[in-house]
């Protein structure tokens, strides 16, 4: 398995966590949920600091140097800051009370602005 975290920095972009979180709902989480090879990709934010990122969990690393189409970073103006991709050591899951990961989180979960 692989994984690749990526990072925007939003300031002086003209975009928001909350313009963003729009984009995800009428675009991107339907588009991400059929790339091949991709086991879960989570967006994360910290609208306080104004950035905005993803991580996403690959098959393979084969899998995962197939380029995806850059719409955030087209929408942002900009590559991310960072991009770091990783061999994955090993995995675990825990207790839970939420069985499905699709459709969670305050994009997808909030009223809409």
């Amino acid at each position: 398995m692989h994984a690749v975290v990526v990072w925007w920095d939003l300031a002086g972009s003209g975009r928001t966590v909350a313009s963003l979180r729009r984009f995800l709902r009428e675009e991107a989480v339907e588009r991400f949920s059929r790339v091949e090879g991709l086991r879960l990709k989570f967006w994360i934010s910290d609208e306080a600091n104004e950035r905005w990122g993803a991580v996403l969990l690959w098959e393979s690393a084969e899998a995962a140097a197939v380029p995806l189409p850059g719409r955030a970073a087209e929408l942002i103006g900009r590559p991310p800051a960072v991009r770091y991709s990783f061999d994955v050591e090993a995995t675990a899951e825990g207790v839970y009370g939420i069985a499905a990961l699709a459709g969670r989180g305050v994009a997808l979960e909030t009223p809409t602005d």
